[in-house]
């Protein structure tokens, strides 16, 4: 999604774009605090890359990343790629996944500045600003956000045992955001600062006893500065460098008086990231391009836990890729080399270093306006810092975490004066080998993480969009998606309780519709998203998180005198009110409203 469609969408952050794509999960801990991530075609979100102009965002400490802190007000586009996208000119490590998330943020052709100011349902203020300029050659942006919210919400949480009503608590959030981007040529940079105080809620159990109203509060500080340079010599030689400092502080603590059935916490941890990649490709022909990459990134994780060792992290990742294109044949093929060395500063030892060399392919067939593909990747996730080292819970001796993906698809695109149409369908088979979880050892409270199970999925991804101008006054666009898979565990044949059953958290099915209505300087984007029911425990056949249906609306109008432009934006989450969970126990907000005023000059 890019341009006017990404910024019709009733959205706030890259997760609330994200949901809309076919395959796509988003997993959302309630609240606007509330931690977000992605899960692709059921890999798991650590099986998801997530890049920002090229170069990833990373957490050694746990693999995943929280979309809610990245804002739509500087991307361009978002946009999503299963194994992997093909250019000439890649990083090892964006062959790594096994599904990438790609933001690219605006390049600025003109000076203009954009304030925006909100006003939203629980308590909820914004301000926002986004400064961009172009002048020599060089172009860039400063954009900077403001937000605070009680985040104190009403719900009703209803189940055949039990009927509660109430209103979130401990779900407020304050965050401050400011990143600035700098580009000239070839050469881009970006740097980055995140700075919140949070809530974290916990699950509404027991009728909201004061016991159970706090859980605990989260502090992060993110910051980050990455550079690019991109030159192609003779028009045969692509030479890429990149760089990358990242800090990343959090600190959790749940050590206050109402939280009597809770462990009281204060932990802090720091993690230092630094990173560098060379790529190189070689054109000879127009038809045929060679590549190969290297990565080196450093890391060290420190906390104050008890028993826990400081641990620095060595990774480095070498690709060779070899791509043809042909009289409408398209071929790629790719072998990866992954090396994960560990040092720990304490009387026990690290992990094991980690070597595995894994390949994938691809191949399409293009004629007018089809195009036939396949593909087949196999990949792993490396253990993350908290699973090997984690007081009490990490193992030494996990194996990394292996996919096999195969896909087969087809995409069509139709275009007149007045219409453009486009329709992709892709059915898919994922394996999964020795998925890590979180198992009890040795009795109840003792656990410990642990490689145990396959599992197998089988799907089919669908999208289809239309956009259609009546005359210059009106357009009219329809975006759509399709997810149908059936994900089951195949770990123990026998155990009859878990064999062949769905995995918890996927869906078998789930659909999205978006329209889109623009007459003039008015705009109406209303969505629809359907999730059917998903398991979230083997305990209990009868566990299973209900389907839920969700709307959105969105009502913009925009005013233009000469260079100034001024707008009023009213939006309406849910307009139905119901009542729904991604995770059990964590109610969404449920009917919500925003009031947005724009100006820009």
């Amino acid at each position: 999604m890019q341009g006017a469609t990404l910024q019709a969408l009733s959205t706030t952050s890259v997760a609330d774009a994200l949901k809309y794509f076919a395959g796509v999960q988003i997993k959302d801990y309630g609240g606007l605090g509330g931690l977000k991530t992605i899960n692709v075609r059921s890999l798991g979100a650590q099986h998801v890359g997530i890049y920002l102009d090229g170069i990833r965002i990373t957490n050694a400490q746990n693999g995943t990343v929280d979309l809610g802190k990245f804002s739509l007000s500087s991307m361009e586009s978002v946009s999503l790629y299963n194994a992997n996208k093909l250019s000439a000119c890649q990083s090892a490590n964006e062959y790594a996944s096994g599904a990438t998330v790609y933001m690219r943020t605006r390049r600025p052709t003109k000076d203009s500045l954009d304030v925006q100011l909100r006003v939203a349902s629980f308590s909820t203020y914004m301000a926002k600003a986004n400064v961009q300029f172009n002048h020599n050659g060089w172009c860039g942006f400063i954009d900077g956000e403001w937000t605070k919210s009680r985040g104190n919400y009403p719900f009703r949480y209803h189940t055949e045992f039990e009927d509660t009503t109430g209103r979130r608590a401990n779900s407020d959030i304050r965050y401050g955001r400011i990143e600035a981007a700098l580009f000239h040529g070839g050469f881009a940079s970006h740097v980055y600062y995140y700075d919140s105080n949070r809530g974290c809620p916990g699950g509404i159990v027991r009728r909201l006893s004061d016991k159970y109203i706090n859980v605990g509060r989260e502090w992060d500080h993110d910051f980050f500065l990455q550079a690019s340079y991109h030159k192609v010599f003779a028009d045969q030689h692509n030479v890429k460098l990149n760089s990358k400092y990242t800090n990343e502080r959090l600190r959790y603590c749940t050590d206050y008086p109402e939280n009597q059935n809770t462990a009281r916490v204060n932990n802090h941890y720091r993690q230092d990231d630094i990173y560098a990649s060379l790529c190189y490709a070689f054109t000879r022909w127009d038809w045929l391009s060679l590549s190969s990459s290297y990565d080196y990134r450093w890391t060290r994780l420190k906390a104050d836990l008890k028993k826990f060792d400081d641990v620095i992290r060595r990774d480095q990742k070498q690709v060779f890729a070899l791509q043809a294109n042909y009289l409408g044949l398209q071929a790629a093929a790719s072998i990866l080399h992954q090396h994960y060395h560990d040092d720990t500063f304490a009387n026990v030892g690290a992990a094991n270093p980690l070597d595995r060399w894994t390949p994938s392919f691809s191949l399409a067939y293009s004629l007018d306006n089809l195009t036939l593909r396949t593909w087949y990747k196999k990949i792993f996730r490396a253990p993350t810092l908290n699973d090997l080292y984690y007081t009490q819970v990490g193992n030494r001796n996990l194996k990394p975490e292996y996919t096999k993906q195969l896909n087969i698809g087809a995409e069509y695109h139709f275009a007149s004066s007045r219409f453009a149409a486009s329709v992709q369908a892709d059915i898919y088979q994922n394996k999964i080998e020795n998925r890590i979880v979180c198992l009890p050892l040795k009795g109840t409270y003792t656990w410990t993480m642990m490689n145990y199970g396959y599992t197998f999925c089988r799907g089919l991804n669908a999208t289809a969009k239309g956009q259609y101008a009546l005359h210059d006054d009106w357009q009219l666009s329809l975006i759509s998606s399709l997810t149908l898979q059936r994900d089951v565990n195949r770990s123990d044949p026998d155990d009859e309780d878990t064999y062949d059953k769905p995995i918890c958290y996927s869906p078998r099915l789930s659909t999205n519709l978006t329209g889109i209505i623009a007459w003039r300087s008015l705009q109406l984007t209303t969505s629809y998203i359907y999730v059917g029911e998903r398991m979230w425990s083997y305990a209990d056949p009868e566990d299973i998180l209900r389907p839920y249906h969700n709307v959105d609306t969105k009502l913009t109008y925009n005013h233009r005198i000469d260079k100034v432009s001024a707008g009023l934006c009213l939006e309406i989450c849910d307009l139905f009110d119901e009542q729904y969970e991604h995770l059990p126990r964590y109610p969404m907000p449920g009917r919500n409203y925003k009031l947005t005023f724009v100006f820009g000059i």
